[in-house]
């Protein structure tokens, strides 16, 4: 009879061990793609201004690599990452995007505001290409090799320390 007094203290006891240990543990910022490796599923997007193409998953095919880039005007964090994207740009990236869920009118705003640059840049309204390659959400890039394969994700926005990261990267998909 006595040892069921002590249970709940033990199980008590147990769960804050457990939350201790966990709490020592390094944090893990990376995060696993499951389409790291896999080729881009087919889409074929209109563009997203008249000024530019649209984009197709062909056209990750041609042995080039290339970053792929899901943004949205109306995302603070892809205003944050534009100058990132124009440095990795000067720097021979040839960067494609896809604009999430966004108007015409919206998007060439963005451009004027804070550079462009797009070589294409499609229009996904309903978000289906974007939950088809495994992007969770704005911004986020991908290393596309010249057969249209996913090499490495980079979720978030792109920050200054992030840019020779994605450079080495693209240079790793060249092979």
């Amino acid at each position: 009879m006595s040892w069921r007094l002590w249970l709940p203290f033990l199980v008590f006891f147990a769960f804050l061990g457990l939350a201790a240990y966990q709490l020592t543990q390094p944090r893990d910022d990376f995060v696993k793609s499951a389409m790291i490796g896999e080729v881009l599923p087919y889409f074929d997007l209109p563009p997203a201004v008249s000024e530019q193409p649209g984009v197709a998953s062909a056209d990750f095919a041609d042995g080039r690599p290339r970053l792929l880039n899901i943004w949205a005007s109306w995302c603070l964090p892809c205003i944050a990452e534009a100058p990132q994207l124009e440095q990795l740009k000067e720097q021979g990236a040839e960067i494609v995007g896809i604009a999430i869920r966004d108007k015409p009118e919206d998007v060439a705003r963005f451009l004027s505001q804070h550079g462009n640059p797009y070589a294409r840049i499609g229009r996904d309204d309903l978000s289906e290409v974007q939950l088809g390659i495994g992007s969770s959400g704005v911004p986020e890039t991908f290393v596309v090799d010249g057969s249209g394969r996913i090499t490495y994700q980079h979720v978030g926005d792109i920050r200054p320390e992030h840019v020779p990261i994605l450079l080495g990267e693209l240079r790793k998909a060249e092979r």
